[in-house]
């Protein structure tokens, strides 16, 4: 028996995106968005937290942007939408077919995380996002595991 305390509540989200370019080391970029279980807190990210992460990895890159979503709610956000139509000179967003994680990178990296996390224990919220930080740093300096996890899609990158 593992006695831990707290109440639970609390929980950790991460959006994430993996960004290829033919020729160039692959890229993976997140953001937490950590829930500490108190009224009236959001449990999840806002419109705007993506938005952020967008131009980040804009920012990062100095290119244009391919952006592919899942079909979570938000990321069907009118502001997203019209931040994508204002910005379309370096931003394309495609909607990705729905119920297909095959095709979605980045669900490699949560799968790579999930594993590299299972038998850690952490003693609160806060050591549970200490764990999960180090680990994803881990894989954001580990380029060939981002490549994989786009050979794990079956899909290619090929130049214009």
């Amino acid at each position: 028996m593992v006695r831990v305390r707290g109440r639970g509540n609390g929980r950790v989200n991460i959006a994430g995106a993996v960004c290829y370019r033919p020729g160039s080391r692959p890229h993976f970029f997140y953001r937490l968005h950590v829930h500490h279980g108190r009224k009236g807190e959001p449990k999840t990210f806002a419109w705007h937290e993506y938005r952020d992460l967008i131009i980040t990895a804009h920012q990062q890159l100095h290119a244009p942007l391919v952006w592919c979503w899942d079909n979570l709610n938000v990321h069907l956000a009118k502001e997203l939408v019209a931040f994508a139509e204002e910005h379309a000179d370096w931003l394309r967003i495609f909607q990705m077919p729905s119920y297909a994680p095959e095709l979605n990178p980045a669900e490699g990296v949560w799968s790579l995380l999930k594993r590299a996390i299972a038998n850690f224990v952490a003693p609160d919220l806060s050591g549970l996002v200490r764990i999960v930080k180090r680990k994803l740093k881990k894989i954001q300096f580990r380029p060939h595991l981002i490549d994989g996890c786009l050979s794990g899609t079956g899909l290619i990158i090929e130049p214009w």
